[in-house]
């Protein structure tokens, strides 16, 4: 040994990068805390604690081992907060099972993921009911429910409720020591084409994304800050991307949090008045449909500070947050990368500037959270100039992202393509380092040998008085590829939008330069709704081929 040599100790403690970790702080600084379960009662962390052991227990009776998956499904729930521990805590794989996709793809899910055990909201009875004999494996079942005892005659077997279970478990689990590269979750990507992808983490990845957010988020100069005087309500569901990984940042914080059970926009606004929740997160269909619910006038929305992903914020929607006192800003990521890569925080000069601008650097996808390494490239996947103009496909490397896809390495290989992870987006990067995603590679419109980026017409498209929501897609066009077909929600029926006014708007975008030329719409068709998929993003494929003759 020479005398520059480390010294370590033989009995030093290694320090995985385990979820168990995450629950240290919030237990050992806010052991009172609340954790609100909509309606139906609350506990505190050191109960939060006590029935993650109770649970591992309880599933271990039903013969969960390392190694074992367990699925959920369910809504937002403190039952589901103690998923998100206890079952990655014993070895076993967390299926967070999108309950919102279709009975087929969620028996595809249920049998790609190989479940063993299903814990069931009794919502989903029905479902279970209909795809149950065709499971490949027979999964044990466990009954959540919120109320009553369910009426008798649903025809299914449970081994037990989730609450029995807890009591047969008792307390003193002894969870095992794991390898921090221990698959901890797995779920299914919401694509429109083929079969979901199976996604999956392992705990050093979500300890790591969890401390990557929650370095964003603390570093807010003057605003979009989560601190310990916060109150956490997630609007965006657990089964999507562990809820954007938030639950895990605000348990390791140790803050009150609210799980608000199935989304109703009045339930949401009376719990963000009732229990003063201060931070939320949610794609920007969600914050429309809250803003422009019947009660929304009553409830005091100052304050509230909202993360706004999935897709890209409109400048009329963040106008409409803003008037309300709340401070709204972008976020960027997918399910793969875990979720989160970029956060729209200002620092403080840029919070005085006029709201026009505000709007536009709120609105953008926002810069890298740290040890994310995020690039903007061509195709050869050389990086381009950050000068805010050049634009090209967004990939990122960062200690969370997804390995790949499970069972699937064709698909893996193409994801890491190049040594970076492909998001199949297109943006660019300005001089300060902010990304503006412009489009989906597969959403982005191609007319007359021009690329026109359909988020960009949405932008101007959602400023004009009487929109509410609006969608732009590409329609087969026999002399240029394709022309632009703008969708319009008016938000009066009664008194709807001028076509004419909306579609000078864009052109005078266009003539300002602020958009492609060839991006003024040949035609704007109002309709009642847009469709959406599964995690309430405009569903742009569907609406290509509903609108393909138009």
């Amino acid at each position: 040994m020479t005398p520059n040599d480390p010294v370590v100790a033989t009995e030093a403690y290694d320090y995985p990068l385990t979820l168990d970790h995450l629950l240290h702080t919030g237990l050992a600084c806010s052991p009172a805390r609340a954790i609100v379960h909509e309606n139906h009662g609350r506990l505190d962390y050191r109960e939060l604690h006590r029935r993650i052991g109770r649970l591992a227990a309880g599933l271990a009776s039903l013969g969960v081992a390392s190694g074992a998956t367990v699925a959920v499904m369910d809504w937002d729930s403190p039952r589901y907060l103690e998923c998100f521990f206890a079952i990655p805590m014993m070895g076993a794989v967390l299926h967070t099972i999108n309950v919102r996709l279709s009975p087929e793809q969620i028996l595809y899910t249920v049998n790609h993921a190989e479940d063993d055990v299903i814990l069931v909201h009794e919502d989903f009875i029905p479902l279970i009911r209909q795809i149950g004999d065709r499971f490949d494996r027979a999964p044990t079942l466990v009954l959540l429910r919120d109320g009553a005892a369910t009426a008798p005659g649903h025809g299914l077997e449970f081994a037990a409720d989730y609450e029995s279970l807890l009591d047969r478990g008792g307390d003193g689990y002894d969870f095992p020591a794991l390898d921090e590269r221990t698959r901890a979750t797995t779920f299914y990507t919401t694509g429109t084409t083929g079969d979901p992808k199976g996604v999956w983490y392992t705990h050093r990845q979500l300890v790591l994304h969890t401390l990557g957010a929650l370095g964003a988020l603390a570093s807010g100069g003057g605003h979009a800050r989560l601190h310990r005087d916060d109150v956490y309500m997630p609007i965006t569901p657990m089964f999507h991307v562990h809820g954007w990984g938030m639950p895990f940042v605000a348990t390791l914080l140790g803050i009150k949090q609210v799980y608000p059970g199935r989304y109703e926009p009045e339930k949401l606004l009376h719990l963000i008045e009732r229990e003063r929740v201060t931070f939320s997160h949610c794609v920007p269909t969600i914050l429309h449909m809250l803003l422009n619910a019947p009660v929304a006038g009553e409830i005091d929305l100052s304050g509230w500070k909202v993360v706004v992903g999935g897709s890209a914020m409109s400048a009329g929607l963040a106008r409409a947050a803003m008037d309300r006192g709340i401070d709204v800003f972008g976020g960027y990521g997918m399910s793969e990368t875990g979720p989160v890569l970029t956060m729209a925080q200002l620092e403080r000069p840029a919070l005085a500037l006029p709201d026009e601008a505000q709007i536009a650097l709120r609105c953008k996808a926002g810069r890298p959270i740290p040890l994310v390494d995020l690039r903007v490239v061509d195709e050869s996947m050389r990086p381009l100039p950050q000068d805010g103009v050049s634009t090209g496909e967004v990939v990122a490397r960062a200690p969370w992202t997804t390995n790949g896809y499970l069972k699937n390495r064709e698909g893996s290989e193409a994801l890491w393509r190049g040594g970076y992870l492909h998001t199949g987006d297109i943006g660019y990067l300005d001089g300060d380092g902010y990304l503006r995603v412009t489009d989906r590679l597969k959403d982005v419109i191609k007319s007359g040998g021009e690329w026109i980026s359909s988020i960009e017409i949405e932008d101007v498209v959602s400023r004009c008085e009487g929109v509410a929501e609006a969608a732009a897609i590409g329609i087969p066009d026999a002399r240029w590829g394709e022309r632009p077909l703008v969708l319009v929600v008016p938000g009066d029926p009664e008194h709807p939008p001028d076509e004419a006014t909306i579609r000078a708007a864009v052109r005078e975008a266009a003539d300002r330069g602020r958009i492609n030329r060839w991006a003024v719409p040949d035609r704007i068709v109002l309709v009642d709704t847009l469709d959406k998929t599964s995690v309430g993003k405009i569903d742009k494929k569907r609406l290509r081929m509903r609108y393909a003759n138009a």
